[in-house]
């Protein structure tokens, strides 16, 4: 059995492998592009141009240093240290990034949106007020308290927020489901862009006199003007969710008078919005370690669709992977995701195999 076993992780699974990896086209058509400045013998593929797949080293897919924290000596109190595909050529064609937000006690990372991704956040340590607006006409505010290993979802193109309510540092990590997720903070880009915006664009959209200071202005975008960028920009991405999110319901009946509009999507029958709760976008006890007593001495916590509802049609998912000493994750293949693996404890020996013939 140990040489069948040791002929099928280095031989049949290859294959499978390289079948699996072509079933979603127009995404990558490789195995994977690394991202090159210099257009000499390259081909321009999303944006970057590839790397030839026999000069990619270890390096390309490895980036170091996100256990440093980011200084939070700012106005705001936090402090964004983005992965996207122009640090981490390696994401080039994956459609996932990565992002480390520090905060410093009551630091906020301001009300913002993400034209091209959701985001996935988990909080690694304190304690933070998270919420999102739907867009027009409703502007729901769906709003949460997360402790040490909650997961919340923020869906694609929605104005979201995170703040620190602690008197300690907090820290969380987050995954977007693009390689370049764009960031639109709303206050910069309404006050701050450049040329500036025309003050009576600005009195005549919030309903304000021009001669009405700046703080009145601010309190009145973050509650009722700007909610309508939120939602065009969430309508970009066609045939993403055609409405900001989906919560997934498994019981037909539940789903209420909105299955009279709406049919299966993505697998999983979609829950009336006016129905939706902040429950449903936030996944609790990351933070428990995960029994390891098994042959392998590892254990995933998937936290998909299945486990959390609200992540249906968003096109992302979590897993926290726990080790023991010299315990194994072993040799696998995900048919419909690119992974971003980030270490928070220990040293792990990781690596891929690349498609036929190269392997």
């Amino acid at each position: 059995m140990t040489k069948l076993f040791t002929c099928l992780l280095t031989v049949a699974l290859l294959a499978l492998a390289s079948s699996l990896a072509s079933a979603h086209d127009p995404s990558s058509l490789q195995d994977f592009c690394v991202a090159v400045n210099n257009s000499n013998s390259a081909v321009f593929v999303n944006g970057k141009f590839c790397k030839d797949p026999k000069l990619t080293t270890a390096d390309d897919f490895f980036l170091p240093g996100l256990d440093v924290p980011g200084s939070t000596s700012n106005q705001v109190g936090s402090n964004v240290t983005l992965i996207n595909v122009d640090r981490f050529p390696g994401l080039n064609t994956l459609g996932i990034a990565l992002a480390r937000v520090d905060y410093a006690p009551y630091g906020l990372n301001p009300p913002h949106i993400h034209p091209r991704a959701t985001e996935i956040q988990t909080v690694i340590e304190g304690t933070l007020l998270v919420g999102f607006v739907t867009s027009n006409p409703d502007n729901r505010f769906i709003t949460k308290v997360l402790n040490k290993g909650d997961v919340f979802v923020f869906p694609m193109g929605l104005i979201h927020f995170q703040f620190n309510i602690g008197e300690t540092n907090a820290l969380a990590f987050s995954s977007l489901s693009s390689q370049n997720p764009g960031v639109i903070t709303i206050a910069n880009a309404t006050f701050g862009s450049n040329p500036p915006i025309n003050p009576d664009v600005l009195a005549k959209a919030f309903q304000l006199d021009k001669t009405s200071n700046m703080t009145k202005l601010f309190t009145c975008l973050l509650t009722v003007v700007l909610l309508a960028l939120a939602s065009s920009l969430a309508s970009a991405h066609d045939p993403s969710p055609l409405q900001d999110f989906c919560v997934a319901v498994n019981n037909p009946d539940s789903a209420g008078m909105y299955l009279l509009y709406y049919a299966l999507v993505n697998g999983k029958f979609c829950k009336d919005p006016k129905l939706t709760t902040v429950d449903d976008f936030i996944f609790m006890g990351l933070d428990v370690p995960r029994n390891t007593l098994n042959q392998l001495g590892s254990n995933v916590t998937l936290v998909n669709v299945d486990m959390f509802p609200g992540l249906n049609t968003l096109g992302i998912a979590l897993a926290h992977v726990d080790y023991a000493p010299y315990g194994l994750n072993p040799p696998h293949i995900h048919p419909r995701a690119s992974k971003l693996l980030t270490v928070i404890e220990g040293t792990l020996l990781v690596g891929f195999v690349t498609s036929n013939p190269d392997n």
